[in-house]
């Protein structure tokens, strides 16, 4: 049995890596280019020129530069220069036959893409339009480029990723190789109502908060709320919020709580447990098991993990393909 890994499946993954560039690409808005405009590639009939490729490596440089070892700068440039001027071949070469294959995407594609921006980072267009033409950018470029990463994401989703299966076998295959990754932890959720030991080895004062909790006991008994009486007494985290710590694994907690926290029912209340810190009575409101989530629990996870390593395997291979196919000339 196949299943086919459709665009739907992945459709978060896809709005994420969207959002991610183009933050990046508002963010990275290069200053113009003082040097004279000349062609440095060309692809088929169209062309890169050097301002574009100047833009974009000083947007890598801008990211990389407070890491980049002193004194190796130049070398560093030069590197990013020829990646810069491959990614760009590469994203020409998409745009190229996404157009031919009628992927283009359209204004409105980009108005979404842009207005998802804007609520992301909780700015106005006029400040969007304000921040790109203050790094020396035009808004105009700046839609463009966002086009160009929604060309490349229609081109693959149907020419790629509408291509790809994953067969049961593989998901079975995957789900055994990584089975560490599926192991469920034993937790337990626990109220509880702490009273704090004196630091100072009074033993008054000590027997005194052994009483303290010792009542708090009580009053529980007779069928007084856990919860309110926390908020009241409890001098331990979460007290206000009814004494609820929410779930612990194993090895969170005093061993001397961890050890009757694990051995109670739901529901039930602990008599009162002494630890170094002071003395805890405890509820357990729900506890998880150990063991491995089922396979059919996690099949979608594993279909899109197994899925997007095809898709970018494929995109890789096309690539390669396409750079046979075409006329590409460079004039650095």
């Amino acid at each position: 049995m196949n299943y086919h890994y459709r665009e739907g499946m992945t459709m978060k993954y896809v709005r994420l890596v969207t959002v991610v560039f183009v933050v990046t690409v508002i963010m990275t808005a290069t200053a113009s280019v003082a040097a004279v405009d000349r062609i440095v590639a060309i692809v088929n009939k169209d062309v890169i020129t050097l301002s574009e490729l100047n833009r974009n490596v000083e947007s890598y440089m801008k990211r990389i530069e407070a890491s980049a070892p002193e004194g190796q700068r130049d070398e560093i440039e030069k590197q990013v220069r020829r990646m810069v001027l491959n990614e760009l071949i590469d994203q020409l070469l998409v745009t190229q036959k996404a157009k031919e294959r009628g992927l283009r995407a359209t204004d409105r594609e980009v108005d979404n893409a842009i207005n998802n921006i804007l609520s992301q980072r909780k700015i106005t267009l006029g400040e969007m339009k304000s921040e790109v033409e203050r790094l020396g950018g035009t808004f105009e470029e700046y839609r463009e480029e966002v086009r160009d990463h929604l060309t490349k994401r229609n081109f693959v989703g149907a020419e790629v990723r509408s291509k790809i299966t994953v067969t049961k076998e593989e998901i079975g295959t995957y789900y055994r190789e990584h089975l560490k990754e599926y192991e469920g932890k034993e937790a337990v959720r626990i109220k509880q109502i702490l009273i704090i030991r004196p630091r100072n080895g009074d033993h008054r004062n000590e027997e005194a908060a052994r009483e303290q909790a010792g009542k708090a006991l009580q009053k529980l008994k007779e069928g007084v709320s856990f919860s309110v009486l926390a908020a009241e007494v409890s001098q331990g985290p979460a007290a206000k919020a009814g004494g609820d710590l929410g779930f612990l694994q194993k090895g969170l907690m005093f061993p001397e709580v961890e050890k009757v926290a694990f051995n109670l029912n739901i529901g039930e209340i602990s008599d009162v447990i002494e630890s170094p810190v002071g003395f805890h009575i405890i509820q357990v409101v729900d506890k998880r098991g150990e063991g491995v989530k089922p396979i059919e629990s996690v099949k979608e996870e594993i279909i899109e993990t197994i899925g997007n390593k095809k898709v970018e395997k494929k995109f890789e291979e096309w690539l390669i393909e396409e750079k046979k196919r075409s006329h590409i000339e460079i004039k650095l």
